[in-house]
This record gives structure tokens, sequence and C-alpha cells, in this order.
């Protein structure tokens, strides 16, 4: 078979996903790396039909990968993640919104531009987790105890938007939730609101309850390869963060088993829930 890896800068030299286009060099597929923002691409006749059998995007928050990933998806082509299920997990606002249209165990989410008007959210939501709304990787997540703290955070970059939530209890670890092809792993890693405490990230048991809110996020996002932050909090895991193609990071043998879901979704196309199967599309029924 033939891909095309979109590997934006950032990833240049990344084992994730480099080490992915080894191995399925290795196993005979043949697979073209384009690098977005720093090569010129011809449109023409890199979306033609028949070119590539499956597109795979493996970007920052914003960067220019996500806008060709959507292309060679309108021009009909294979894309992994499905395209259209990708850029609801990178605004972390749309996020929001599909997630309480869901029923997924999210924090109560506001938006702004500007911090400052943060200052009219009440009190007794307070302390605030305060971060960009197309963040990634811990960028840039500030802990707000109370409103005066407001003043000290600076606007978003390029008029983008923050997004605030209320904090969710914890003992200062996030439990990192990896799916690959279907496949759920955890790791237990240092909170980036908790910096004092030596940045860590093992494996762990995966609770039966997490794997099944895992399963219902892939669900309800349309994802394949995807990861999710989860708190277990005194209300039970809540979901804060979902992000497409993660690092992988501490999973056995995360570069087979993530070659074997590109090969494998290339070969069987999008699985992009149909409506009424609690896709993005079929917002869940109210509780009764």
């Amino acid at each position: 078979m033939r891909f095309c890896f979109l590997v934006e800068e950032h990833y240049r030299h990344d084992g994730m996903p480099l080490e992915v286009v080894h191995h399925l060099r290795a196993a005979g597929h043949r697979v073209d790396v384009l690098r977005p923002g720093a090569e010129l691409i011809d449109l023409a006749r890199l979306l033609s039909g028949g070119t590539h059998d499956a597109w795979v995007l493996k970007t920052v928050s914003g960067g220019p990968g996500l806008g060709l990933l959507e292309s060679a998806a309108a021009a009909g082509l294979t894309t992994v993640n499905d395209a259209r299920a990708i850029r609801p997990v990178r605004d972390k606002a749309q996020t929001a919104v599909v997630a309480a249209l869901h029923g997924l165990p999210m924090p109560r989410t506001w938006a702004a531009a500007d911090p400052a008007a943060f200052a009219a959210i009440p009190e007794r939501h307070y302390p605030l987790v305060v971060k960009p709304a197309d963040g990634s990787s811990g960028r840039a997540v500030h802990l707000v105890e109370r409103p005066s703290q407001l003043a000290e955070l600076g606007a978003p970059e390029a008029g983008g938007l923050l997004i605030a939530q209320p904090y969710v209890a914890n003992d200062g670890l996030d439990l990192k939730v990896y799916c690959a092809g279907g496949e759920f792993f955890a790791t237990q890693r240092t909170s980036p609101l908790h910096p004092h405490r030596p940045a860590t990230e093992r494996p762990v048991p995966l609770p039966r309850e997490v794997a099944a809110l895992a399963a219902q996020v892939g669900e309800v996002f349309g994802l394949d390869l995807y990861g999710l932050d989860v708190l277990l909090g005194p209300d039970g895991p809540t979901v804060v963060d979902i992000n497409d193609f993660p690092s992988f990071r501490q999973v056995p043998r995360a570069v087979e088993r993530v070659a074997d879901a590109v090969v494998r979704l290339a070969r069987t196309g999008s699985s992009w829930p149909t409506p009424g199967a609690g896709s993005l599309l079929t917002p869940a029924p109210a509780a009764r």
C-alpha cells in the first residue's frame, strides 16, 4: 500500500510518527512524508485519485497540515484519523460543546478572547483551569485560584479563544488513555498543573469504567487513533482533554500497533460512525 504522512516541523525528528513510517516501509509499503509549511506541494498532482491509499496526519493544533488532510478527504481519499473528526478535538471549545451534547463527563466550560472576561464567572466555580482553546501538550495551562489572578494571564495568540473550566480535585496525577485501532492502554502522569512534582509517566491498569468512557469518546468523535486525559475526581472519571494521534508513550509495541491500525484503517476505509450510533452528528437522547 502507499501512504502519505503529513508531518509538521514540530514532529520532524519525533519518534512518533517517524518510527511508524520506517516500520511501514520495512513491511513493504511505500510511504511519502510531506512537511506542510516547509516545502512546495503540488496539490493537483498530490490529490489526484489513486495516488495514495491513505493520508495520515501528525501535526500541531493550528498548523497547516489539517487543511491539507481535509482537502484529501474532500477529494474522496481515505484519511487517518477521519478528517471530519479532527477539528472538533483541536478546538477545545468545540470539544466541550460536543461532549455536553452527548453526555460525556467534562467540566462546564466558558470561552473568551480576553481572560478578564472570566471574572464574570461566579466565585463558587473557582479555582478555574484556563488554557488556549487550540492548545496542546499542556502549553499555557493555568490554575486560577481567584478572579484577581486573571489579570496575570495574557491574551491568546492571533486573537484566539481561551477556555475556562472548574478545577477537578485530584491527587496531582492525570490518567492518560491511548487508543490504537480499538485497543486501549492507560498511563499515569504528572499533571501540568503541578509543576513542582517530578514529571513522570508510567503504565497502569485501565479501570473498566474508564475504558468504557474512552470507547464512548472514540464513538462520539469518530476517532481511531486518539488519546484522552481523565481525572478520577470526586464525581467519577472526568474527561479534561481529547487529542488525535497522540505520542503513545509507554504503550507496549506502540509503533507496531499504530502501524497495524493505519494499514487496517486504510484497507477498510473510514470508521466514521453512522447517524444513530452515538456519532458526532447525532446527539445522545436526553436523560429522562
